[in-house]
């Protein structure tokens, strides 16, 4: 991969102009606009062209599914490639067809067949489509939400509570552990067989990237880890994490020791990784990007 590239589900694909949000009219402004595109979620499953290859169908103002959503189910994403697209996001238990030629997808399986720039605009929206979907209710008190700010805060309907929901994230940090001429990798026990991968883990409160950097590789493999660098991040919607990449040099005489949720984990050499007996991570995931690029001789 070019290190230049962004990570897969981002990049400038989308204009999101946040400026717009604030604007009471935003929805007939949309409405009036007859170039506006409607992105379709349902669940957290969204409407494509089925292809190949695999596609966004957008659909317009007058379609029965996004009539189906109402008011309350539009949130406006920002301009993709020009045009005001909002995210329609249905009902619970609306029965409406998917035009013909469509049907409703995971992304995470068909992320791999989609351009780079549908991809992110489906994460970015799936994402919100799950925090809308966990907050119906206010968390301090428990009264209905509604959404404000153009479907970017949940408003709790308790005047005496008012509180404001933001759209949340959960911080996970990925690490490429190297000693110079190995790499450390680690398997899930629910993982296809020989698939490895780097080791990654929640942000905890009260740590920095870093500290849960050194934290979770000495949970999970024993390992001491020193020269912790920053490398890139990724937005990974799966339900809502940012991925964020690190490289990070091995202490001298640091032995492995499997222990928290990895069946196994252990070192490879460039010649193994590049021999195929190791099953690598999606390509469009970031620890597939840290391993690529440590093939190549960084780190």
């Amino acid at each position: 991969m070019d290190q230049d590239l962004p990570n897969y589900f981002a990049g400038p694909y989308l204009e999101r102009r946040a400026e717009a949000r604030e604007d009471p009219e935003w929805l007939a402004a949309a409405r009036a606009d007859p170039d506006t595109i409607y992105l379709i979620g349902r669940g957290t499953a969204q409407l494509l062209h089925t292809g190949p290859p695999p596609r966004i169908a957008f659909l317009g103002h007058d379609a029965p599914l996004v009539r189906g959503a109402g008011d309350d189910g539009l949130v406006l994403l920002g301009w993709f490639r020009g045009a005001r697209c909002l995210l329609a996001d249905l009902r619970a238990g609306h029965a409406a067809d998917p035009p013909a030629g469509t049907s409703f997808e995971e992304l995470r399986s068909l992320a791999p067949l989609l351009g780079t720039e549908e991809s992110g605009l489906l994460a970015y929206a799936r994402a919100l489509s799950i925090w809308r979907a966990r907050h119906r209710h206010c968390g301090v008190c428990g009264a209905p939400t509604i959404a404000t700010r153009a479907g970017h805060i949940l408003s709790c309907t308790n005047t005496a509570c008012a509180q404001e929901l933001f759209p949340r994230l959960d911080p996970a940090i990925i690490v490429l552990v190297s000693d110079g001429e190995r790499a450390l990798l680690g398997r899930q026990p629910s993982w296809p067989p020989r698939r490895y991968s780097t080791i990654a883990g929640f942000v905890e409160p009260g740590e920095s990237l870093e500290d849960a950097v050194i934290r979770e590789v000495a949970e999970e493999t024993g390992v001491a880890v020193t020269g912790v660098r920053y490398d890139s991040s990724q937005p990974w919607p799966f339900p809502s994490s940012l991925m964020i990449g690190f490289r990070a040099r091995a202490a001298p005489g640091s032995g492995v020791r499997v222990s928290g949720e990895l069946e196994d984990a252990r070192w490879f050499t460039r010649a193994q990784l590049n021999s195929g007996e190791v099953l690598a991570p999606p390509a469009q995931s970031i620890s597939w990007r840290l391993i690529e690029t440590w093939l190549k001789g960084a780190g």
